[in-house]
């Protein structure tokens, strides 16, 4: 029978294909009419908590992109003692986060300083929307974020159990209190900040630790000539492919780590909230890419594969203080302006004499200032006064109490490995396993 032929309808004739259009209007006009209902309180329990712990996992999986990205841009003689470092600070996190972070954070009367060191507790209700559990794994994996960045900065000559040492402290007390100021409720809430997903919370405080740890540690044996970086060699990049599938890993990551913040996914507008976030993050990251690879093309007649890959991580460190509010060619300057960033301030530290090995510090640190600055651009409710505010508490008190641990450790247990340590490689003297076979 076509599709024309007469179909009959209530004792009379109707085309057929006009009963499909009828019934596929009806059809919409119904799922129209509820699009915007909301949800139960159960239904929307189940769906922010969903979120939590898909999220989690995605920001979970950052830990092996750090790994990855690490592993390939430090020397073939570094490569086990990064993966013992990586899944190391990964299992630290996770117990000492539990043990007091968690409630060191969030057990912060308002407008406050700190918390309490007092193991997580479940006590999860259905007034609160979410499963206490879950939003206690969406903040650890945030937690250990912030202490993969310190990994790479320092390699290829601390010791491992004194990392571990500062991993334990910066992740159980130092990152804590400081993430309690703006997400706990404490000064920094009260005083107006903002920063969506963390870009001064996580990635500049993990910059800031990084960079204590660089000036007490000093520069691997003979990197500085007459303040000029040697050449590749003999600090050549282990994995160009690797460093680059580590970089992806961690773009991935991303989507999690911004659109988890949003918290909640219950209602139309988080969902369109999220996928926004998703845009704006991904148009960041695409940018640093294209304008790292011109800069350098342009600057120093070679397009630099590394400085592309960090400008991929610029532009994510910079979106991230506030992924929703920017248009999508905001979202492109910020990212393009945060990738410029990292190749500017890979030379600022240079002729510093600061050594970081993967470039951790202009990335998360000096990228993740402008992101947290470049808030006042779209979202009317912050201010650049109290942006500062938030720039200089979080980032003068991780600077100085990581500054202080890492001297402590230095003129007690010591951390840094001797110079005949340091020419046969870190996996050789701190982990006894060989990563590659080739070496350099």
């Amino acid at each position: 029978m076509s599709s024309f032929e007469e179909c009959n309808f209530y004792g009379g004739y109707m085309p057929k294909q006009k009963i499909y259009f009828i019934g596929t209007l009806l059809s919409v006009l119904f799922l129209a009419s509820i699009a915007r209902a909301e949800v139960s309180d159960e239904t929307a329990y189940i769906l922010n908590s969903f979120l939590f712990l898909v999220m989690g996992f995605l920001v979970m999986w950052m830990a092996a992109g750090f790994c990855m990205l690490e592993s390939g841009l430090v020397t073939s003689k570094s490569v086990s003692t990064i993966a013992a470092k990586n899944i190391g600070l990964y299992a630290i996190t996770g117990i000492v986060f539990w043990l007091c972070g968690y409630n060191l954070a969030y057990g912060i009367e308002e407008g406050g300083f700190i918390g309490s060191f007092n193991p997580w507790n479940d006590a999860s209700r259905l007034e609160t929307g979410y499963s206490d559990g879950s939003d206690w794994f969406f903040q650890m994996v945030f937690c250990a974020t912030t202490v993969s960045i310190v990994s790479g900065t320092l390699a290829e000559r601390i010791k491992i159990w004194p990392f571990f040492i500062f991993a334990a402290i910066l992740t159980g007390i130092i990152y804590p209190i400081e993430m309690g100021w703006q997400w706990g409720g404490g000064f920094l809430s009260t005083a107006g900040f903002s920063d969506f997903a963390g870009s001064t919370l996580v990635h500049s405080a993990g910059g800031s630790a990084a960079l204590a740890g660089a000036i007490i540690l000093g520069p691997r044996l003979n990197r500085f000539t007459n303040g000029q970086a040697k050449p590749l060699e003999p600090y050549a990049a282990s994995s160009i492919p690797l460093a680059t599938l580590g970089v992806f890993v961690l773009w991935l990551g991303w989507f999690g780590f911004n659109g988890g913040s949003q918290l909640a996914l219950a209602s139309f507008d988080d969902v369109n909230a999220i996928s926004t976030i998703f845009i704006n993050t991904n148009l960041a990251a695409c940018a640093g890419v294209v304008v790292n690879a011109t800069i350098t093309r342009l600057v120093f007649s070679k397009t630099d594969v590394i400085q592309m890959l960090n400008g991929a991580l610029g532009g994510l460190v910079a979106i991230t203080a506030e992924p929703l509010m920017p248009s999508p060619f905001l979202a492109i300057l910020i990212g393009g302006i945060g990738g410029a960033i990292v190749v500017f301030g890979s030379q600022l530290l240079i002729k510093l004499k600061i050594d970081d090995v993967v470039g951790a510090i202009p990335v998360h640190l000096f990228a993740g200032i402008w992101g947290t600055l470049a808030v006042v651009i779209s979202n009317p409710d912050a201010s650049l006064r109290s942006q500062l505010i938030g720039i200089f508490a979080v980032n003068i008190f991780v600077f100085i109490t990581s500054f202080i641990v890492w001297f402590a450790m230095k003129h007690s247990v010591g951390i840094r490995i001797s110079e005949e340590a340091e020419k046969l490689g870190t996996d050789k003297v701190e982990i006894g396993v060989m990563a590659y076979m080739i070496r350099d």
